[in-house]
């Protein structure tokens, strides 16, 4: 493979959404927004150039085919996606696409013959970062996208179904998306680790044994907003507080039960700073390795959330924004990949996934599997993300023979 070919490339599209100082504000390349879409167009040419036969489905996955010689065959599926969260980084998703299409690429100019045809897809919005929910093209292609997900509004007002439609896709026909278990053999997603597990083993590349599922929750306190210096603390329904104990309170839960909680988006009104706040918003993020434990963990935050509405005299609502059940990886793909390690003479591991993929939903319809690679001081979702040079290489060419292995 082609390692400069490959980094160019990285960097390119690091150019969509980028800010003029990007190692201090990272890109931000939201769903359907300008950016992407102009990011969607170059990822086209590129897998165009690698001579893949290129469609775009109803909801926007891109998809690039190199053709196996029996196409009746179930497919090899490789990829990741390109959007990003608010001041993100250059690798999260762009290295599993554009390491795919490159691994692909190198196949056909190595002249190999593969039986299976390989489908590279870069997926619509993983991240949900625009309209508070991810992994909708993969759902889409899983089956497990409704209309509930078309009318959510991003900050703007906008719904998803006005967005798809603005950018040319069709959201009503999403059904047409979806894609049967018989049609796909299994989906291999390279990713950057996003943690520093990789490289406290001083190893480039790691083999993904399973992955957290997240349950994402929007919390919304209404008390009264009154004056600060007219009202007595003890006649307060001040709503900001509210949250403020049930921040703390997701830790204590997560930390009780092993797994990660975080309050990553909060929103005070009126936002004075002279107003007790009448109303609060602010998102929950739940996860565990264990759906049991999971489940337990909801169940705490929901029952903090309500004795803490008691206590401060406020009302609370809570709309669960997405829930995916945690994934053990396939053990078939996860062998493929040890042996293109082997292959490659390459020393790797074995270790779990904290953070949520496409992979997640591509696992209720085809045998999937994970190739980590090494994350800088295991930094992601951040100007500051990186991963070298020689590392993408590394796992890109992991992934080359990986799916040689399960093609041929």
């Amino acid at each position: 493979m082609n390692q400069q070919r490959l980094w160019s490339s990285l960097q390119k599209l690091a150019t969509f959404g980028a800010s003029e100082n990007i190692s201090e504000e990272g890109i931000t390349r939201l769903s359907l927004q300008k950016e992407d879409l102009a990011a969607r167009k170059y990822v086209i040419e590129l897998m165009k150039e690698a001579g893949l036969s290129v469609k775009v489905d109803v909801v926007g996955n891109i998809i690039g085919s190199l053709k196996g010689v029996d196409q009746t065959k179930p497919i090899v599926m490789t990829g990741s996606h390109i959007d990003t969260v608010y001041q993100g980084g250059r690798f999260d998703g762009a290295l599993g696409v554009l390491g795919a299409i490159e691994a692909v690429r190198s196949i056909k100019e190595s002249g190999i013959k593969l039986q299976n045809t390989i489908d590279v897809v870069s997926f619509t919005d993983e991240e949900g970062t625009r309209f508070g929910t991810g992994y909708i093209g993969s759902k889409a292609m899983a089956g497990e996208l409704d209309e509930t997900i078309l009318q959510l509004r991003d900050d703007e007002g906008v719904s998803y179904e006005e967005a798809f439609c603005q950018a040319g896709f069709q959201p009503e026909r999403y059904k047409e998306a979806i894609r049967n278990k018989e049609e796909i053999k299994a989906f291999i997603e390279m990713h950057i680790e996003q943690g520093k597990v990789l490289e406290g083993n001083n190893l480039p590349i790691g083999i993904v044994t399973s992955i957290q599922g997240p349950v994402w929750m929007e919390v919304t306190f209404e008390g009264h907003a009154d004056h600060a210096g007219a009202t007595p603390m003890n006649m307060r329904y001040d709503s900001g507080l509210a949250m403020a104990e049930v921040m703390l309170d997701v830790e204590k839960i997560a930390t009780q039960y092993g797994g990660v909680g975080t309050v990553g988006k909060l929103r005070i009104e009126p936002g004075g700073v002279n107003i007790i706040p009448g109303i609060s918003k602010f998102s929950i993020d739940l996860r565990h390795i264990d759906k049991t434990k999971r489940i337990d963990m909801v169940n705490k935050v929901r029952e903090a959330i309500h004795q803490v509405s008691i206590k401060r005299g406020v009302s609370a609502k809570v709309d669960v924004k997405k829930s995916v059940d945690p994934k053990v990886c396939s053990p078939k793909v996860m062998e493929a990949i040890e042996e293109a390690c082997h292959q490659l003479d390459q020393p790797t591991m074995k270790l779990q996934c904290g953070a949520g993929h496409d992979s997640l939903i591509m696992a209720n319809i085809t045998e999937m599997g994970m190739i980590f690679v090494r994350s800088k001081d295991g930094i992601s979702h951040h100007p500051k993300e990186w991963t070298d040079t020689e590392d993408c290489a590394i796992g890109t060419q992991v992934l080359f023979n990986t799916l040689v292995n399960l093609a041929q």
